[in-house]
């Protein structure tokens, strides 16, 4: 599992949002009996047996996750001395992720991120706004100053 997966998994897959902390749904009600016909069309009988069918209804798609909000209640929870809106070290850290040298080049080429040395100022803003890019690329609602 790649860095930005690690990333992903603990923004993306937080049970910190009030729906999911709330009690689960009840589930649907099944559909009535349907009731099965024996017999030849000039004698129908209705059988005793009958099928209860579950509803068939689509899913309802995954609401986007909030990336700033779960970041901001984890950076609270931890204190609020982050400054992980700018800092990938600090986002990292925040996540209770590696945030070595190594680490964020392992995230670099994964990400695809060659601005600046490794390690200089300019290639640790661009890859934070290619982490955020690629949150909002799966499911994360990320405010666009964060990605651009």
């Amino acid at each position: 599992m790649g860095l930005f997966s690690k990333i992903a998994d603990r923004i993306l897959r937080r049970n910190d949002t009030p729906a999911a902390k709330s009690a689960p749904a009840a589930p649907a009600p099944a559909r009535p009996a349907a009731v099965i016909f024996t017999g030849s069309p000039d004698d129908p009988k209705v059988s005793p047996q009958s099928h209860t069918q579950a509803p068939s209804t689509p899913a309802a798609p995954a609401e986007p996750v909030d990336v700033e909000a779960v970041l901001t209640g984890l950076a609270a929870e931890k204190g609020g001395a982050s400054d992980w809106r700018r800092s990938i070290v600090d986002l990292l850290k925040l996540l209770d992720l590696e945030s070595s040298l190594d680490a964020r080049k392992e995230l670099a080429a994964e990400l695809g991120v060659a601005a600046g040395a490794h390690g200089s100022a300019e290639q640790n803003i661009a890859l934070h706004k290619a982490v955020m890019r690629k949150l909002a690329e799966n499911g994360g609602r990320v405010p666009d100053a964060l990605k651009d």
